[in-house]
């Protein structure tokens, strides 16, 4: 009878895993159209993406907001299973997180103020660059700009996340914020800013889980495929973009 109890409760937890685990995932709810809050509500590209692919996976979403260079750090800790934040894949980043296949490219943009004359030159110019922490961004800047002497550490300014960087920005406290060319493009279309040049780095992001969660990320990959295949994948980026 024990053992029979057992196998029941054992069968009920397995058939629980499969279909009704509750998948957390970690995002940085500042970067539209990707991942932004709307009216109580986690919502963007990356948002409706999981929640396809959660259709196709069998299992329920937890979202949960964070700064960007808190998010592998949680990942790794077991705090969330999945990182959906616009993140792109890096050597350094795969050496301690898994990726799924890649779901959107994009190069960097710098965007100003609408009624400045600066340009693309500003990078040069010892201006002042917002970038927020541990993006992409971030990181070309360090390496191209600050590595090379054409910036001033104290002049690259990071933030936790783009709202606070746009908001120095028009508050002209900073000259230019280096982000991803989509985020860039839809601040140009509902803010007073512009972009003045393009960054051509070819990034491709992807979806982290912790290292070695090959069955999530198996399922995760499945979902895209299907997601391509289907369609659903167009209708998404067409919604958004």
């Amino acid at each position: 009878m024990r053992l029979t109890r057992l196998f029941l409760i054992t069968l009920l937890l397995f058939v629980t895993f499969l279909f009704g685990k509750t998948i957390t995932v970690g995002t940085s709810a500042d970067f539209p159209p990707f991942e932004y809050i709307e009216n109580g509500q986690f919502v963007g590209f990356d948002m409706d993406l999981m929640r396809e692919i959660a259709k196709l996976a069998g299992f329920e979403l937890k979202f949960v907001d964070m700064s960007f260079d808190s998010l592998i750090p949680a990942l790794r800790a077991g705090q969330v299973d999945v990182v959906a934040a616009a993140m792109t894949i890096t050597d350094e980043r795969k050496q301690v997180v898994d990726f799924s296949t890649p779901y959107w490219t994009a190069d960097q943009s710098i965007i100003v103020k609408a009624d400045s004359d600066l340009t693309i030159t500003v990078l040069h110019q010892k201006g002042r660059i917002g970038v927020q922490t541990g993006t992409t961004g971030d990181l070309w800047c360090t390496d191209n700009l600050v590595g090379k002497g054409l910036l001033l550490e104290k002049n690259l300014k990071r933030y936790d996340t783009f709202v606070l960087a746009l908001s120095d920005l028009l508050n002209g406290n900073i000259d230019a914020i280096v982000l991803d060319s989509p985020v860039a493009n839809r601040f140009a279309a509902i803010k007073p800013v512009k972009v003045v040049g393009i960054i051509v780095t070819g990034e491709q992001y992807g979806i982290a889980v912790k290292k070695g969660n090959k069955e999530l990320l198996d399922k995760i990959n499945s979902a895209i495929k299907v997601l391509n295949e289907t369609g659903k994948m167009a209708e998404l980026i067409d919604k958004y973009f």
